[in-house]
């Protein structure tokens, strides 16, 4: 089942506070972990024989950027804290609780916050490959209203997940994977590590996110630099999540989209945003430096061809959430083909006359 919404977020107030933090290394809680040795050796979807594989990322800029932004990070983003939300809703929707739960990068530090009690979870490990980003959130743990849950914090890469085999009954994952160059081996991963009838949530940015910037930056650089080189990353399309699920040995596979049009003063406001939030662009290739001229250029088409009549600019940020669960013989299954006693004939003749 596929559901398309859009919304409309604005962000022309606030900004990031100042903060310090020292820089010590994380602690892992305590109580029993599930840690285990990185899955990834086993099954990774892009490995050849001689155990190279594709990147289309260099992770470790991107680490640099969860670094950076966890020190930009905005209390209360109505964008970031809005996703969380409506992946964190789905749990409402399941009767069966999740003691063990697993959140994976992106925005952890929203779904910690915004999960007041959902899904029964009485264990959560927050994992990020960012050492700071995880510091951040050890440090907002003492000001959460729901500290009867035992939080784990781990440093950690989702394209090789520390965790033991069948040793989760949830994994989260907001707005993060869509950074890893193997997103299938990453979601196999997942799999791998729930328990029996365990679910995976997931948001991702879709290929319809930032379409305005992609716009405006590939008309700048036309004409400033008389060609086009990457700028914004490659996402994933709508057609492909049910795929990656089905591919990841997801039973009952569902997947929403929604449209989030935020609006910003400026281009430059727009940026300073995605630096935050950890947005921005990490592609291995990439032309590390942009030209000022094709900078002032790009805000200037942007606020030419998009700009409201109140000066402000739209962003479209497409996200998709992606829900799976383990196998497990409780579960609902397909009949097979042929199985049917009616015909939807029958149907029509005894139901279509009055239609």
């Amino acid at each position: 089942m596929r559901r398309t919404m859009r919304r409309s977020l604005s962000l022309l107030s606030g900004g990031s506070a100042g903060r310090t933090c020292s820089p010590s290394l994380f602690a892992r809680g305590t109580g029993e972990a599930p840690w285990g040795a990185p899955l990834r050796r086993r099954f990774s979807s892009t490995d050849g024989g001689d155990g190279s594989r594709m990147k289309i990322f260099d992770r470790d800029l991107k680490r640099k950027h969860r670094d950076r932004a966890a020190w930009l990070m905005r209390p209360g983003d109505c964008f970031v804290d809005s996703v969380a939300e409506n992946l964190l809703d789905r749990l409402e929707d399941c009767k069966k609780t999740f003691p063990t739960a697993l959140c994976l990068g992106g925005s952890l530090e929203a779904v910690r916050r915004l999960l007041r009690g959902r899904g029964g979870i009485q264990k959560l490990i927050m994992m990020d490959m960012s050492c700071d980003m995880i510091q951040q959130c050890k440090e907002r743990e003492q000001d959460k209203s729901d500290k009867n849950i035992e939080t784990l914090h781990v440093v950690g890469d989702e394209e090789f997940l520390p965790m033991k085999e069948s040793s989760l009954d949830l994994v989260v994952s907001c707005l993060g994977l869509h950074w890893t160059n193997d997103l299938p081996g990453a979601m196999i991963q997942c799999k791998l590590a729930l328990k029996a009838d365990g679910l995976f949530l997931a948001a991702i940015l879709g290929g319809e996110t930032l379409k305005e910037l992609r716009i405006a930056c590939t008309i700048a650089q036309m004409e400033r630099e008389g060609g086009i080189s990457p700028r914004l990353s490659p996402l994933a399309q709508v057609r492909d999540a049910g795929n990656l699920l089905t591919r990841a040995g997801f039973s009952l596979p569902g997947v929403d989209v929604d449209e989030y049009v935020v609006r910003y003063k400026s281009a430059f406001e727009l940026i300073e945003h995605l630096r935050a939030m950890g947005e921005t662009n990490a592609l291995l290739q990439r032309i590390p430096i942009l030209k000022r001229e094709t900078a002032l250029a790009t805000a200037a088409i942007y606020e030419s061809m998009f700009a409201a009549e109140d000066g402000t600019i739209p962003a479209t940020f497409q996200v998709i959430y992606m829900t799976g669960w383990k196998e497990h013989p409780s579960q609902p299954k397909a009949k097979q083909r042929g199985s049917a006693t009616i015909s939807f004939m029958d149907i029509q003749k005894q139901f279509g006359d009055g239609s």
